[in-house]
């Protein structure tokens, strides 16, 4: 096999699973160990320079790095990762030093549509290089979906108000209650650039017989929700069906409970196997006692002297063939009675107030044409992100999403081209200490992962906002930072130091480690001391060993990042070295700036 290229970012980043799966890339193994040390402070900032919001994405972030971690492939469940955001935003300090210095305005002007998570990053990273940013809210508070569909129980308002006032009072001209009606006024107002971070504010109907009839009680997820966030809506009847079984619809159901209704069901058409909301948005749901109704697909709503009395469901049956529906068959119908319906079953992209001969191209589903990189439009100077750009996806990629388009902007406002992005930059260090000491906690603990203690169902219903989570508290902490692998502690090999004496490979405990005959991929993998049951993941091989030519191979699949081989290796062939990505933003792409290089 072909030498693996370490110089690469990509590789070590890979090897660092939740970092890889962050839309954002968060360094989330040096977040740990920064709260396993106490740096409470320092750990949330490691978190803000990727995504932002650590206080509301420890809350309620979709958590594609907890999937993703290796200490679920140990046969435990992934760290607390989420959780952990948490505890350094609840319990960093004053961090007013920390944030950058505003220079004065450098000239250009930067139009922003929508105050959600999309447009407040493109702030944070353009303001601090002198742009003159204004966002156009058609609400009166900030915040997009954040504020508006997402419930205070899970998200308390002044965890929310305290991170978009951080980027805010940057000097961001705020303009609420200001809805955008034309995108070529917006244009006739000179912008050197705008931005679209509208969100996806468009609820899907369900159009059945009786909808029309039984208007008065039938809602819209998102629109519902937006009214009980500001406090239009009060009440709900006693009996709810909650249509969809996304993670709206779970909050939709939760709140339903705390405007009055005692008998909450939600309606999925398909297996549990099949349901879009995330496992701990289920589980939440259903420690409330919201029932799950499974295989019941909607066919109309029954209306009773012009009032909504009940839905009549189809009872499904699937065949399912490697996790795929094959087939599927009514058995029966079903009334359900109730007394309100919510429709959480999706949203779309919403532009009437986008002409449509502005040179901005729509697809065969009226969603703007953008590019996935620079994230423009086909009119130059026009950008989008979060789900405006590529419809509903989750608030960590709509940061992503922003850091990008900032990049974009800056270049656009600078003459450069879009394309020509700085790539990102690798640099490793040792971590060692001693003969067998290391600057990271590098025992494995087996202890499994901590449960988050939340209100006592008696309590939490009294008042829509209360907090539903309490968070860890110091002993939780204590173990659940322990269970990081520390991915990021690399295991780099230097050919030329190694004499093949074995005592790597003897020592370590998944026996990741094999010194072979160079071969063919297929004769390699074969020939390895563990089976290798990751294929996806990483496979390192090394040049030719100079004692008999043979190579070292390591699975970076079963390393734990122990640092046994390393302790016993008498050569220091191999060292544990942190990989530190830096991921350029806006900042970094001055026209004048030399490129950074890659090292490693």
């Amino acid at each position: 096999m072909k030498r693996t290229d370490t110089s690469n970012p990509d590789y070590f980043h890979k090897v660092v699973d939740c970092q890889w799966a962050c839309p954002a890339h968060t360094d989330v193994p040096e977040y740990i160990r920064q709260i396993a040390q106490g740096n409470f402070t320092e750990a949330y900032m490691v978190n803000r320079e990727s995504n932002v919001f650590p206080g509301i994405l420890g809350r309620v972030c979709d958590r594609p790095c907890e999937p993703a971690c290796r200490r679920g492939r140990t046969g435990q469940k992934p760290v607390a990762i989420c959780r952990l955001k948490r505890v350094a935003a609840d319990h960093r300090g004053d961090i007013d030093d920390r944030m950058p210095v505003i220079p004065p305005k450098n000239g250009k002007k930067i139009a922003l549509v929508g105050a959600g998570c999309a447009s407040l990053t493109v702030c944070n990273d353009l303001v601090p290089l002198g742009y003159d940013c204004t966002i156009f809210e058609a609400l009166d508070e900030p915040g997009g979906l954040m504020r508006s569909n997402i419930p205070s129980f899970r998200l308390p308002h002044e965890v929310l108000n305290d991170e978009i006032d951080r980027i805010v009072d940057m000097g961001v001209d705020l303009r609420l209650g200001t809805r955008v009606e034309s995108m070529q006024s917006l244009l006739d107002e000179g912008f050197d650039a705008v931005f679209v971070g509208s969100g996806a504010p468009k609820g899907k109907e369900l159009n059945l017989p009786g909808r029309e009839e039984a208007d008065a009680n039938i809602h819209i997820g998102i629109e519902w929700l937006e009214s009980v966030a500001f406090g239009h809506i009060e009440s709900i009847g006693e009996r709810v069906l909650i249509i969809g079984v996304g993670n709206t619809a779970m909050d939709c159901c939760r709140t339903s409970l705390r405007l009055g209704a005692n008998d909450v069901k939600v309606m999925a058409r398909k297996p549990r196997d099949f349901f879009k909301a995330s496992d701990w948005e289920l589980e939440d749901a259903e420690e409330e006692n919201v029932e799950i109704v499974i295989n019941h697909s909607p066919k109309a709503f029954v209306v009773e002297d012009d009032k909504l009395t009940g839905m009549v469901f189809e009872v499904m049956e699937y065949d399912i063939e490697n996790g795929r529906i094959t087939g599927q068959r009514v058995l029966r119908e079903e009334t359900i009675p109730c007394d309100d319906v919510v429709l959480a079953i999706g949203q779309d992209n919403a532009f009437p107030w986008i002409e449509r001969d502005l040179g901005i191209e729509f697809d065969q589903w009226d969603v703007p044409v953008v590019d996935e990189k620079t994230h423009q439009s086909t009119r130059d100077g026009v950008f989008f992100g979060g789900d405006a750009a590529f419809g509903p996806k989750n608030i960590i990629w709509a940061v992503e999403h922003g850091h990008q388009a900032a990049i974009s902007i800056h270049l656009h406002c600078t003459g450069q081209p879009l394309q020509e992005r700085i790539p990102v930059h690798l640099n490793l260090g040792s971590r060692k200490m001693g003969m067998h000491e290391w600057s990271y906690s590098n025992s494995f603990d087996a202890a499994a992962r901590r449960k988050m203690e939340h209100v006592p169902l008696a309590e939490r219903f009294r008042a829509l906002g209360t907090e539903v989570e309490l968070g860890f508290n110091p002993d939780q902490v204590a173990v659940e930072v322990e269970r990081c692998l520390n991915c990021d502690i690399q295991t780099v090999f230097t050919d030329d130091l190694c004499i093949e004496c074995d005592a790597c490979l003897d020592i370590c405990p998944t026996e990741c480690l094999t010194i072979v005959p160079d071969a063919e991929e297929p004769a390699l993998v074969a020939s390895l001391r563990a089976p290798r049951l990751e294929p996806d993941q990483p496979l390192y091989v090394s040049g030719e060993l100079k004692q008999t030519g043979r190579v070292m191979v390591k699975d970076e699949n079963l390393c734990v990042h122990c640092g046994l081989c390393a302790e016993r290796c008498p050569t220091a062939a191999w060292d544990m070295q942190k990989s530190l990505l830096k991921f350029p933003r806006a900042g970094d792409h001055e026209p004048t700036a030399e490129p950074l290089k890659k090292t490693g």
